[in-house]
C-alpha cells in the first residue's frame, strides 16, 4: 500500500508508476483471488454462512456477475453487500478536475470533458487524485426512486444558464454513474418503480448509460448489487423478467441452520460488554431461551412465514434481557447480575412491531398474546433438553405438597435461597442445569425449572403486581 503523501499527483508521474488500469471487476476478482491465496478471513464477522452462501459469493465474484442477495429480513443481505468493498483497492487514481462529473480513469476518461482534459493537454499538467475504498460504495432503498435519482437529468439549471440541451453539459448524472468504478447496491429491487428497472436493462448488459433528451452513452464500470425479498421478488409482475434475465448470480440466504450459530450472532451484534462496574453473567440456558424464541417465532402458525422474524428479535431482545439484570443489580446491590425468566416479561417492548401475524393462524391473538404463547414454547423446548423427566417428577411431587413460590425480576437472589431450602434434595436435580453455589445463578435455574414446569402443565401460575406465584 503506498502512503498518500507518495502517490502520483498528476498523469504523468502515475504513467511512471507502473499503475495499470482494471476495471471494478477484475479489481475486485484479484483482490479477492490474492486474499484467497494468502487465506486470509474473507468475511470477517459474517456467521452461520460458510458452508452455504459464502461459497456461491465466491463463485459470482470470479465470474465477475452481478449479483442479487435473496433472502428474508434479518438475513445480513445488507451486510453482505457492504462487505464486498473490502475487495476494492485501497485507493485508485482520477482526473480531479471540477469539469469531470465522475471519478474518470486517468487512461480511459468516459465523459467529454475528461477526454477533451486528457486530450488537450500535457501529462504532467493533467491533476490526479485518489479515491478511497470506502467512498466507492453506494447504495439506495427502492421506494421513491426515480430514474433522475440513480441515473440522470436534464439539469433545468443549467439549461437557464445559456447550456444547450444537445450538450453534455446540460446532463445532471445520477448515483450509477456517479460510481463509475465503484460499487452500487440497490435494496428490495421488487418496489422499484418499473420505468427505472426498464432503465436498468443497459447498464446491466451493455454496460452503458442513456439518459433522455440527448442520445449519450457511457462506458460506465461499476458493480451493481441488489436485495429482495423472495415472497415479492417471486411474485408475477413484480420484477421485469428482462431484468431477472441481466442479473449474473443469485444469491440465496438463510436464517441460522443451527442455535448455536443463532446465538454467536446474536451476541456479535448486541455487542455488549458483560463485565464492568456492574457485571452481569449470563447462564448458557437463557441464552438459548432469548435465541429460541426467534427460530419458534419462525415455525410458529400464529406468524406470517412469508415475511420471516428478522435475527435482530434475539439481538433486541438480548439486551432487553441484559438491562432487566443490570437494573436488577444495581438496584440490589448484586454482582454479578444474573438474568431470570421473570426478566423476559420485558421482552414484549422488544418483541413488538418485528412479528407479522398470520391472520389466518391467529385467530384474533393480538401480537402481545402471540408473543407470550411463542415465549413459552422456545422455554419448554430449551427446557426439555436441559431437565431429566425424573427430576422433574421430583419437584413437582414438592408442589403436591402445598409449597407455593413467588418469583420477580426485582426480587433479590436470597428470597429463593430462602424459599426452596424447604426441599433441597428436590431442588439439587434442578441445579444441574448450572452448577453453581451461587446464590444469583441458583434463582435463574429455580425459575429456569419452574416455568419449564408451568410450560409443560406440570404446575399452575398466577400473577399480580408484577410478581409470578407458581403452585401445583
Amino acid at each position: 500500500m503506498t502512503p498518500a503523501t507518495e502517490r502520483p499527483a498528476n498523469l504523468k508521474q502515475l504513467r511512471a508508476s507502473g499503475w495499470t488500469s482494471k476495471t471494478v471487476k477484475q479489481e475486485i476478482r484479484d483482490n479477492f483471488l490474492t486474499m484467497l491465496q494468502r487465506g486470509d478471513e474473507l468475511f470477517p464477522g459474517i456467521i452461520g454462512y460458510e458452508n452455504t452462501v459464502l461459497p456461491e459469493i465466491n463463485i459470482a465474484l470470479i465470474a465477475g456477475h452481478d449479483l442479487l442477495f435473496l433472502g428474508e429480513k434479518g438475513q445480513a443481505k445488507s451486510r453482505l453487500m457492504r462487505a464486498l468493498v473490502r475487495f476494492l483497492d485501497d485507493a485508485i487514481p482520477y482526473i480531479d478536475d471540477a469539469s469531470c462529473p465522475v471519478h474518470e480513469d486517468p487512461y480511459h476518461p468516459i465523459t467529454k470533458a475528461g477526454k477533451l482534459l486528457v486530450g488537450g493537454r500535457a501529462e504532467e499538467d493533467v491533476p490526479i487524485a485518489w479515491w478511497p475504498r470506502d467512498e466507492r460504495y453506494a447504495e439506495r432503498l427502492s421506494p421513491g426512486t426515480k430514474f433522475a435519482d440513480i441515473i440522470g437529468e436534464i439539469d433545468p439549471a443549467k439549461l437557464a444558464g445559456g447550456v444547450s440541451m444537445a450538450a453534455e453539459e446540460a446532463l445532471h448524472f445520477g448515483l450509477i454513474p456517479r460510481m463509475h468504478r465503484g460499487i452500487f447496491a440497490m435494496n428490495e429491487i421488487p418496489e422499484l418503480d418499473e420505468l427505472v428497472q426498464v432503465g436498468l436493462f443497459n447498464i446491466l448488459e451493455e454496460r452503458d448509460v442513456q439518459i433522455r433528451g440527448y442520445p449519450i452513452q457511457f462506458d460506465i464500470d461499476v458493480l451493481i448489487l441488489f436485495s429482495a425479498n423472495p415472497a415479492t421478488y417471486n411474485r408475477s409482475g413484480k420484477v421485469i423478467p428482462q431484468l431477472k434475465d441481466r442479473i449474473g448470480s443469485i444469491i440465496q440466504t438463510h436464517y441460522p441452520i443451527d442455535r448455536t450459530s443463532g446465538i454467536e450472532i446474536m451476541r456479535q451484534e448486541a455487542g455488549i460488554d458483560l463485565d464492568g462496574e456492574f457485571p452481569v453473567l449470563v447462564p448458557p440456558f437463557m441464552l438459548e431461551i432469548v435465541e429460541q424464541i426467534s427460530r419458534s417465532a419462525r415455525k410458529s402458525k400464529y406468524v406470517d412465514h412469508a415475511s420471516g422474524v428478522s435475527a435482530r428479535l434475539s439481538i433486541a431482545n438480548y439486551r432487553t434481557m441484559v438491562a432487566s439484570v443490570r437494573q436488577r443489580g444495581v438496584r440490589l446491590g448484586e454482582k454479578p447480575a444474573v438474568p431470570r425468566i421473570s426478566d423476559l416479561g420485558h421482552l414484549t417492548s422488544s418483541s413488538l412491531g418485528k412479528l407479522e401475524l398470520d391472520m389466518m393462524g391467529s385467530h384474533q391473538m393480538s401480537e402481545k398474546q402471540v408473543l407470550e404463547a411463542i415465549q413459552a414454547e422456545a422455554i419448554k423446548t430449551v427446557f426439555e433438553e436441559y431437565v431429566s423427566k425424573h427430576g422433574v417428577q421430583e419437584i413437582v411431587d414438592v408442589f403436591g405438597k402445598g409449597v407455593k413460590i413467588e418469583v420477580g425480576d426485582l426480587l433479590p437472589s436470597s428470597h429463593y435461597a430462602e424459599r426452596i431450602k424447604r426441599v433441597p434434595k428436590a431442588w439439587e436435580k434442578a441445579f444441574e442445569v448450572n452448577p453453581s453455589t451461587n446464590e444469583a445463578v441458583r434463582a435463574s435455574c429455580v425459575e429456569f425449572v419452574l416455568a419449564g414446569l408451568y410450560a409443560g402443565d406440570k404446575i399452575s401460575r398466577s400473577q399480580k403486581h408484577g410478581r409470578v406465584t407458581y403452585e401445583l
